[in-house]
């Protein structure tokens, strides 16, 4: 007769060096790419979950360059629109000073009053960012609401149902240029 004898603690042995193994080879993985989750077929829900994230993680990086971006061209028509006014304000001075009694009105006036003029063109025209300028615009008809339009992204909103949508701005450019 035939008799097996076998080492039942060797096999529960065996049997967890296996687990660990398996579990060590998962553990490497997730280590190596960084992520708990990395396929559909670690926890479908979770992965799902992260893939969503990670992807409005990106949409948000971008949203987040666009208001920067936004606020630079913002920054630059407003830096451009008060040194017209420091410039008008000169322009008035010296329409005020050209009503006293003396005052070479013909000449000297004119030719300072053409040079602030010939400024306030010059800060206009260089008051351009990322290729949009708001002060000087080539609009031909500017009181067309279709032509005297542009926009600013604002924000990135993900809604209840998972819809997404990208919020912008409206700037009316015939009030500023």
């Amino acid at each position: 007769m035939t008799s097996i004898l076998t080492n039942n603690s060797a096999m529960a042995a065996l049997e967890t060096l296996r687990t660990i193994g398996a579990s060590m080879i998962d553990t490497q993985r997730q280590v190596s790419s960084g992520l708990r989750v990395q396929v559909a077929a670690d926890n479908a829900a979770y992965w799902s979950i992260s893939t969503t994230m990670r992807s409005d993680n990106m949409a948000l990086s971008a949203v987040q360059d666009a208001p920067g971006l936004g606020a630079a061209k913002v920054d630059v028509a407003y830096a451009g629109m008060e040194a017209v006014i420091d410039v008008l304000s000169e322009f008035k001075a010296k329409l005020v000073a050209a009503k006293e009694d003396g005052v070479d009105k013909e000449a000297k006036v004119q030719a300072e009053l053409e040079q602030l003029k010939e400024q306030v063109v010059s800060i206009s025209k260089s008051a351009s960012f990322s290729g949009q300028n708001w002060l000087d615009t080539d609009i031909a008809d500017i009181k067309d609401e279709a032509q005297n339009k542009t926009s600013v992204v604002s924000s990135f909103v993900r809604g209840a149902s998972g819809d997404v949508r990208v919020t912008t701005t409206s700037v009316d450019l015939s009030t500023i240029s």
